[in-house]
Protein backbone atom coordinates (compact mmCIF):
# COMPACT_ATOMS: atom_id res chain seq x y z
CA UNK A 1 0.00 0.00 0.00
CA UNK A 2 1.39 3.37 -1.20
CA UNK A 3 2.24 6.11 1.34
CA UNK A 4 -0.36 8.40 0.58
CA UNK A 5 -2.91 5.95 0.61
CA UNK A 6 -1.88 4.42 3.87
CA UNK A 7 -2.04 8.11 4.98
CA UNK A 8 -5.94 8.52 4.04
CA UNK A 9 -6.62 5.15 5.69
CA UNK A 10 -5.71 6.08 9.00
CA UNK A 11 -7.27 9.28 8.40
CA UNK A 12 -10.77 7.16 7.35
CA UNK A 13 -10.57 5.06 10.20
CA UNK A 14 -10.08 8.09 12.69
CA UNK A 15 -13.13 9.95 11.50
CA UNK A 16 -15.05 6.52 11.40
CA UNK A 17 -14.13 5.03 15.19
CA UNK A 18 -13.11 7.99 16.98
CA UNK A 19 -14.76 10.83 18.13
CA UNK A 20 -12.19 12.92 20.48
CA UNK A 21 -12.68 16.13 21.58
CA UNK A 22 -9.91 18.89 19.44
CA UNK A 23 -9.79 22.44 20.34
CA UNK A 24 -8.87 24.97 17.69
CA UNK A 25 -6.64 27.93 18.94
CA UNK A 26 -6.49 31.08 17.37
CA UNK A 27 -5.51 34.59 18.35
CA UNK A 28 -8.16 37.34 17.99
CA UNK A 29 -5.83 40.66 18.66
CA UNK A 30 -7.14 41.85 15.41
CA UNK A 31 -10.23 43.23 17.44
CA UNK A 32 -10.19 47.06 18.52
CA UNK A 33 -7.11 47.42 15.37
CA UNK A 34 -9.27 48.03 12.65
CA UNK A 35 -7.76 51.31 12.12
CA UNK A 36 -4.54 49.75 11.25
CA UNK A 37 -4.16 49.22 7.59
CA UNK A 38 -2.07 45.99 8.00
CA UNK A 39 -4.51 44.70 10.47
CA UNK A 40 -5.99 42.50 7.41
CA UNK A 41 -3.11 40.15 8.23
CA UNK A 42 -4.38 39.36 11.37
CA UNK A 43 -8.01 39.45 11.16
CA UNK A 44 -7.82 36.79 8.61
CA UNK A 45 -7.24 34.09 11.12
CA UNK A 46 -10.78 33.86 12.02
CA UNK A 47 -11.63 32.81 8.52
CA UNK A 48 -9.40 30.05 8.56
CA UNK A 49 -10.74 28.62 12.61
CA UNK A 50 -14.19 28.78 11.40
CA UNK A 51 -13.28 26.64 8.02
CA UNK A 52 -11.00 24.66 10.19
CA UNK A 53 -14.05 23.66 12.56
CA UNK A 54 -16.88 23.42 10.32
CA UNK A 55 -14.57 20.46 8.85
CA UNK A 56 -13.90 18.64 12.06
CA UNK A 57 -17.65 19.34 13.16
CA UNK A 58 -18.92 17.72 10.19
CA UNK A 59 -16.24 14.82 10.28
CA UNK A 60 -18.24 14.31 14.14
CA UNK A 61 -15.52 15.57 16.47
CA UNK A 62 -16.22 17.56 19.27
CA UNK A 63 -14.63 20.80 18.93
CA UNK A 64 -14.38 24.14 21.02
CA UNK A 65 -13.47 26.66 19.48
CA UNK A 66 -11.44 29.58 21.69
CA UNK A 67 -9.42 32.76 20.27
CA UNK A 68 -7.15 33.97 22.48
CA UNK A 69 -6.83 37.20 23.70
CA UNK A 70 -4.35 39.11 26.29
CA UNK A 71 -5.51 37.22 29.28
CA UNK A 72 -3.66 34.06 27.71
CA UNK A 73 -3.73 32.06 30.58
CA UNK A 74 -7.92 32.75 31.49
CA UNK A 75 -8.57 31.59 27.28
CA UNK A 76 -6.22 28.62 27.73
CA UNK A 77 -8.33 27.68 30.94
CA UNK A 78 -11.40 27.30 28.25
CA UNK A 79 -9.17 24.85 25.92
CA UNK A 80 -8.18 23.06 29.17
CA UNK A 81 -12.41 22.09 30.11
CA UNK A 82 -12.68 20.98 26.89
CA UNK A 83 -10.21 18.05 27.37
CA UNK A 84 -9.15 17.80 24.34
CA UNK A 85 -7.01 15.18 23.08
CA UNK A 86 -5.34 17.31 20.30
CA UNK A 87 -5.00 21.18 19.45
CA UNK A 88 -5.16 22.35 16.23
CA UNK A 89 -2.81 25.50 16.97
CA UNK A 90 -3.65 28.52 14.42
CA UNK A 91 -2.16 31.17 17.16
CA UNK A 92 0.05 33.65 15.29
CA UNK A 93 0.10 36.56 17.40
CA UNK A 94 -0.34 38.66 20.52
CA UNK A 95 -1.18 42.20 21.11
CA UNK A 96 -0.59 42.39 17.43
CA UNK A 97 2.86 41.32 18.40
CA UNK A 98 4.51 38.32 16.18
CA UNK A 99 6.76 37.36 18.42
CA UNK A 100 4.54 36.12 21.27
CA UNK A 101 3.62 33.27 18.41
CA UNK A 102 5.25 30.87 20.27
CA UNK A 103 3.66 31.50 23.52
CA UNK A 104 0.57 29.84 23.05
CA UNK A 105 2.27 26.18 21.95
CA UNK A 106 4.10 26.87 24.43
CA UNK A 107 2.15 26.55 27.35
CA UNK A 108 0.01 23.62 25.57
CA UNK A 109 3.48 22.41 25.68
CA UNK A 110 3.55 23.03 29.55
CA UNK A 111 -0.10 21.75 29.81
CA UNK A 112 1.04 17.80 27.55
CA UNK A 113 -1.26 18.85 25.32
CA UNK A 114 -0.22 17.83 21.59
CA UNK A 115 -0.72 20.34 19.16
CA UNK A 116 -0.68 21.33 15.24
CA UNK A 117 2.35 22.68 13.69
CA UNK A 118 5.79 23.55 14.46
CA UNK A 119 7.41 23.85 17.89
CA UNK A 120 7.98 26.96 19.62
CA UNK A 121 11.55 27.13 19.38
CA UNK A 122 11.42 26.57 15.45
CA UNK A 123 8.45 29.31 15.50
CA UNK A 124 10.79 31.90 16.92
CA UNK A 125 13.29 30.75 14.62
CA UNK A 126 11.92 31.54 11.20
CA UNK A 127 9.87 34.67 13.03
CA UNK A 128 13.40 36.45 13.50
CA UNK A 129 14.57 36.63 9.28
CA UNK A 130 18.28 37.62 10.64
CA UNK A 131 18.42 33.87 12.71
CA UNK A 132 16.45 31.71 9.96
CA UNK A 133 18.98 33.28 7.31
CA UNK A 134 22.45 32.11 9.87
CA UNK A 135 20.60 28.73 10.34
CA UNK A 136 20.01 28.22 6.89
CA UNK A 137 23.81 29.20 6.28
CA UNK A 138 25.27 26.69 8.46
CA UNK A 139 23.06 24.02 7.14
CA UNK A 140 24.47 24.55 3.59
CA UNK A 141 20.89 25.62 2.17
CA UNK A 142 21.83 29.06 -0.40
CA UNK A 143 19.67 31.79 0.65
CA UNK A 144 20.70 35.82 -0.45
CA UNK A 145 23.28 37.71 1.48
CA UNK A 146 22.14 40.36 3.58
CA UNK A 147 22.81 42.43 6.31
CA UNK A 148 21.22 43.51 9.43
CA UNK A 149 20.55 47.17 10.24
CA UNK A 150 20.02 48.39 13.85
CA UNK A 151 20.49 52.34 12.87
CA UNK A 152 20.76 54.43 10.14
CA UNK A 153 24.41 55.21 10.55
CA UNK A 154 24.90 51.73 9.80
CA UNK A 155 23.99 52.54 6.46
CA UNK A 156 26.75 54.40 5.50
CA UNK A 157 29.35 51.44 6.69
CA UNK A 158 27.58 49.11 4.24
CA UNK A 159 29.20 48.81 0.07
CA UNK A 160 26.36 46.46 -1.27
CA UNK A 161 25.69 45.70 -4.34
CA UNK A 162 22.31 46.64 -5.84
CA UNK A 163 19.67 45.83 -6.14
CA UNK A 164 18.33 45.30 -2.93
CA UNK A 165 15.56 44.24 -0.73
CA UNK A 166 14.52 45.78 2.68
CA UNK A 167 12.85 43.99 5.24
CA UNK A 168 11.25 44.10 9.04
CA UNK A 169 13.19 41.63 10.25
CA UNK A 170 10.02 40.07 12.44
CA UNK A 171 7.32 40.12 10.85
CA UNK A 172 5.07 38.31 8.16
CA UNK A 173 2.39 37.96 6.06
CA UNK A 174 4.32 40.98 3.99
CA UNK A 175 3.87 43.28 6.26
CA UNK A 176 6.06 45.95 5.48
CA UNK A 177 6.67 44.57 2.31
CA UNK A 178 6.10 47.09 -0.55
CA UNK A 179 7.02 48.96 -3.44
CA UNK A 180 9.85 50.99 -2.12
CA UNK A 181 11.26 47.78 0.10
CA UNK A 182 13.61 47.08 -3.35
CA UNK A 183 15.53 49.59 -3.70
CA UNK A 184 18.56 50.49 -6.15
CA UNK A 185 20.45 53.43 -4.77
CA UNK A 186 22.03 54.39 -1.87
CA UNK A 187 19.53 56.75 -1.00
CA UNK A 188 16.77 54.68 -1.21
CA UNK A 189 18.22 52.47 0.88
CA UNK A 190 18.75 54.92 3.72
CA UNK A 191 15.19 55.93 3.23
CA UNK A 192 13.08 52.34 3.40
CA UNK A 193 15.60 51.62 6.28
CA UNK A 194 14.83 54.84 8.53
CA UNK A 195 10.51 53.83 7.77
CA UNK A 196 11.58 50.32 9.21
CA UNK A 197 13.15 51.60 11.79
CA UNK A 198 10.95 54.09 12.95
CA UNK A 199 7.56 52.43 11.26
CA UNK A 200 7.96 48.92 12.95
CA UNK A 201 10.30 49.49 15.79
CA UNK A 202 12.92 46.41 14.74
CA UNK A 203 15.65 46.36 12.83
CA UNK A 204 15.72 46.04 8.90
CA UNK A 205 16.99 43.45 7.08
CA UNK A 206 18.63 44.61 4.26
CA UNK A 207 19.03 41.21 1.50
CA UNK A 208 20.38 41.02 -2.19
CA UNK A 209 17.65 41.20 -4.32
CA UNK A 210 17.36 38.13 -6.83
CA UNK A 211 15.74 38.89 -10.23
CA UNK A 212 13.88 36.19 -11.73
CA UNK A 213 10.73 33.55 -10.66
CA UNK A 214 9.22 32.94 -7.39
CA UNK A 215 8.27 29.71 -6.07
CA UNK A 216 5.96 28.24 -3.25
CA UNK A 217 7.00 24.75 -2.18
CA UNK A 218 4.57 23.38 0.14
CA UNK A 219 5.77 20.67 2.72
CA UNK A 220 3.22 18.14 4.58
CA UNK A 221 4.57 15.48 6.97
CA UNK A 222 2.94 12.27 6.90
CA UNK A 223 1.76 10.09 9.53
CA UNK A 224 4.37 7.53 8.60
CA UNK A 225 6.91 8.41 5.82
CA UNK A 226 8.96 11.20 4.59
CA UNK A 227 7.57 14.53 4.13
CA UNK A 228 6.24 14.75 1.27
CA UNK A 229 6.58 17.86 -1.11
CA UNK A 230 3.46 19.14 -2.73
CA UNK A 231 3.09 20.12 -6.05
CA UNK A 232 5.20 23.38 -7.13
CA UNK A 233 3.62 27.02 -7.86
CA UNK A 234 4.64 30.07 -8.77
CA UNK A 235 4.05 33.57 -8.78
CA UNK A 236 2.94 35.01 -12.61
CA UNK A 237 4.30 38.55 -12.59
CA UNK A 238 3.42 38.80 -15.87
CA UNK A 239 0.46 41.26 -14.87
CA UNK A 240 2.59 43.67 -12.88
CA UNK A 241 2.76 47.52 -14.16
CA UNK A 242 6.39 48.34 -15.29
CA UNK A 243 6.80 50.94 -12.44
CA UNK A 244 6.43 47.83 -9.94
CA UNK A 245 9.48 45.42 -8.82
CA UNK A 246 8.46 41.40 -9.41
CA UNK A 247 7.39 41.02 -5.63
CA UNK A 248 4.77 39.72 -3.47
CA UNK A 249 4.03 42.94 -1.60
CA UNK A 250 1.03 43.26 1.39
CA UNK A 251 -0.57 45.25 -1.05
CA UNK A 252 -0.17 42.19 -3.69
CA UNK A 253 -1.06 40.28 -0.99
CA UNK A 254 -4.45 41.69 1.21
CA UNK A 255 -5.84 44.56 -1.01
CA UNK A 256 -7.66 43.02 -3.83
CA UNK A 257 -8.20 46.14 -5.50
CA UNK A 258 -4.73 46.93 -6.09
CA UNK A 259 -2.42 46.80 -9.16
CA UNK A 260 0.32 44.93 -7.05
CA UNK A 261 -2.88 42.17 -6.70
CA UNK A 262 -3.94 41.72 -9.91
CA UNK A 263 0.04 41.15 -10.85
CA UNK A 264 1.07 38.37 -8.79
CA UNK A 265 -1.40 35.42 -9.18
CA UNK A 266 -0.15 31.82 -8.39
CA UNK A 267 -0.09 29.26 -11.09
CA UNK A 268 0.99 26.03 -11.43
CA UNK A 269 5.03 25.83 -11.99
CA UNK A 270 6.53 24.04 -14.84
CA UNK A 271 10.26 23.82 -14.49
CA UNK A 272 12.22 23.03 -17.48
CA UNK A 273 13.42 19.56 -16.23
CA UNK A 274 13.46 17.06 -13.52
CA UNK A 275 16.21 17.87 -12.11
CA UNK A 276 16.10 21.22 -11.33
CA UNK A 277 13.14 20.17 -9.98
CA UNK A 278 14.42 18.22 -7.81
CA UNK A 279 17.34 20.73 -7.03
CA UNK A 280 14.26 23.14 -5.99
CA UNK A 281 12.32 20.46 -4.14
CA UNK A 282 15.84 19.41 -2.17
CA UNK A 283 16.50 22.96 -1.20
CA UNK A 284 13.11 23.10 0.43
CA UNK A 285 13.33 20.52 2.36
CA UNK A 286 16.75 21.33 3.95
CA UNK A 287 15.21 24.50 4.37
CA UNK A 288 12.24 22.61 6.14
CA UNK A 289 14.82 20.60 8.23
CA UNK A 290 17.79 23.30 9.07
CA UNK A 291 14.48 25.43 10.94
CA UNK A 292 13.63 22.38 12.34
CA UNK A 293 10.09 22.71 11.05
CA UNK A 294 6.80 19.91 11.43
CA UNK A 295 4.13 19.31 9.93
CA UNK A 296 3.45 21.17 7.58
CA UNK A 297 5.26 24.87 6.09
CA UNK A 298 5.83 26.37 3.39
CA UNK A 299 9.45 27.69 1.79
CA UNK A 300 9.35 30.80 -0.25
CA UNK A 301 12.49 30.80 -3.43
CA UNK A 302 13.92 32.61 -5.81
CA UNK A 303 14.96 30.59 -9.10
CA UNK A 304 18.14 32.73 -9.85
CA UNK A 305 19.60 33.07 -13.51
CA UNK A 306 21.73 30.21 -13.57
CA UNK A 307 19.19 27.97 -11.96
CA UNK A 308 20.40 28.26 -7.86
CA UNK A 309 17.05 28.32 -6.05
CA UNK A 310 17.50 31.04 -3.24
CA UNK A 311 15.75 30.25 0.09
CA UNK A 312 13.80 33.71 0.83
CA UNK A 313 11.59 33.24 3.27
CA UNK A 314 10.32 29.99 5.76
CA UNK A 315 6.86 29.39 6.60
CA UNK A 316 5.94 27.37 9.71
CA UNK A 317 2.47 27.20 10.38
CA UNK A 318 1.22 28.63 6.87
CA UNK A 319 -1.65 30.18 5.98
CA UNK A 320 -4.44 27.51 6.01
CA UNK A 321 -7.02 29.11 4.43
CA UNK A 322 -9.53 26.69 2.23
CA UNK A 323 -9.70 28.98 -0.90
CA UNK A 324 -7.06 31.30 -1.28
CA UNK A 325 -4.38 29.55 0.93
CA UNK A 326 -1.62 28.56 -1.28
CA UNK A 327 -1.06 25.45 1.27
CA UNK A 328 -4.54 24.28 0.69
CA UNK A 329 -3.99 24.98 -3.18
CA UNK A 330 -1.32 22.67 -3.34
CA UNK A 331 -2.44 19.89 -1.30
CA UNK A 332 -5.43 20.43 -3.95
CA UNK A 333 -3.42 20.02 -6.73
CA UNK A 334 -1.74 16.53 -5.33
CA UNK A 335 -5.56 15.29 -5.35
CA UNK A 336 -6.28 16.08 -1.57
CA UNK A 337 -9.08 17.66 -0.75
CA UNK A 338 -9.32 20.15 2.22
CA UNK A 339 -11.19 17.80 4.71
CA UNK A 340 -7.80 15.31 3.80
CA UNK A 341 -5.86 17.95 4.85
CA UNK A 342 -7.45 19.33 8.15
CA UNK A 343 -7.59 15.77 9.29
CA UNK A 344 -3.83 14.86 7.97
CA UNK A 345 -2.77 17.46 10.44
CA UNK A 346 -5.30 16.64 13.42
CA UNK A 347 -3.59 12.75 12.29
CA UNK A 348 -0.09 14.03 13.17
CA UNK A 349 -0.93 16.00 16.40
CA UNK A 350 -3.18 12.63 17.72
CA UNK A 351 0.26 10.62 16.47
CA UNK A 352 2.92 12.75 18.74
CA UNK A 353 3.03 11.96 21.98
CA UNK A 354 3.94 15.48 23.84
CA UNK A 355 6.13 13.55 26.22
CA UNK A 356 8.28 11.79 23.38
CA UNK A 357 10.92 14.62 23.60
CA UNK A 358 12.54 14.23 26.73
CA UNK A 359 11.26 12.42 29.95
CA UNK A 360 10.07 14.78 32.91
CA UNK A 361 12.89 15.64 35.06
CA UNK A 362 10.51 14.87 37.93
CA UNK A 363 9.56 10.90 36.90
CA UNK A 364 13.46 10.33 35.41
CA UNK A 365 14.45 11.38 38.87
CA UNK A 366 11.47 8.93 41.02
CA UNK A 367 12.82 5.70 42.06
CA UNK A 368 10.24 2.95 43.21
CA UNK A 369 10.35 1.17 46.62
CA UNK A 370 12.45 -1.64 46.86
CA UNK A 371 14.96 -0.85 44.53
CA UNK A 372 18.83 -2.46 44.64
CA UNK A 373 17.14 -5.21 46.27
CA UNK A 374 17.06 -4.30 50.06
CA UNK A 375 19.62 -2.25 50.12
CA UNK A 376 18.59 1.90 49.15
CA UNK A 377 19.42 2.97 45.45
CA UNK A 378 21.53 5.98 47.30
CA UNK A 379 23.22 3.29 49.31
CA UNK A 380 24.23 0.98 46.61
CA UNK A 381 25.64 3.70 44.18
CA UNK A 382 27.54 4.38 47.62
CA UNK A 383 29.16 1.58 47.58
CA UNK A 384 30.19 0.80 44.36
CA UNK A 385 31.69 4.30 43.93
CA UNK A 386 28.94 6.14 41.92
CA UNK A 387 27.98 9.98 42.45
CA UNK A 388 24.92 10.90 44.24
CA UNK A 389 22.93 13.94 43.70
CA UNK A 390 21.79 16.05 46.89
CA UNK A 391 18.85 14.66 45.66
CA UNK A 392 19.36 11.07 46.16
CA UNK A 393 19.21 10.38 43.22
CA UNK A 394 22.04 8.89 40.86
CA UNK A 395 23.48 10.74 37.32
CA UNK A 396 20.74 10.69 35.11
CA UNK A 397 21.39 9.76 30.84
CA UNK A 398 18.75 11.74 28.61
CA UNK A 399 16.98 9.29 27.03
CA UNK A 400 17.57 8.75 23.20
CA UNK A 401 15.37 11.59 21.16
CA UNK A 402 12.69 10.33 19.40
CA UNK A 403 9.79 12.24 17.56
CA UNK A 404 6.70 10.26 16.71
CA UNK A 405 4.99 10.92 13.08
CA UNK A 406 7.97 12.94 12.00
CA UNK A 407 10.62 12.02 9.65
Amino acid sequence: MQTQDRDRYYLRNVSKTARPRVAVVFNRDYEGAEADPENRAREDILNVAQEVTTVLREAGYNVAEVGIREDVHRDLKTVMAHKPVAVINLCESLRGDNRFEALVPMLLEFEGLAFTGSPPASLLQALHKDRAKRLLLGSGVSTPAAFVIETLADVERLHPRFPLIVKPTREDASVGIARQSVVRDRAALRERVGHVLEHYRQPALVEEFIEGREINVSILERVDGPPEVLPLHEIDFSGMPADRPKIVSFEGKWVESSPEYHGTKPVPCQLPSPELQARVEKTALAAFRALDLRDYGRVDLRLAADGTPFVIDVNPNCDLSAQGGGFSRAARASGMTYRDLVLRLLALAMNRRPDADTIPLAIRSRRRRGDSGSQSGQEARQQNGQPVSAGGSGVRHRAARRRVGSA
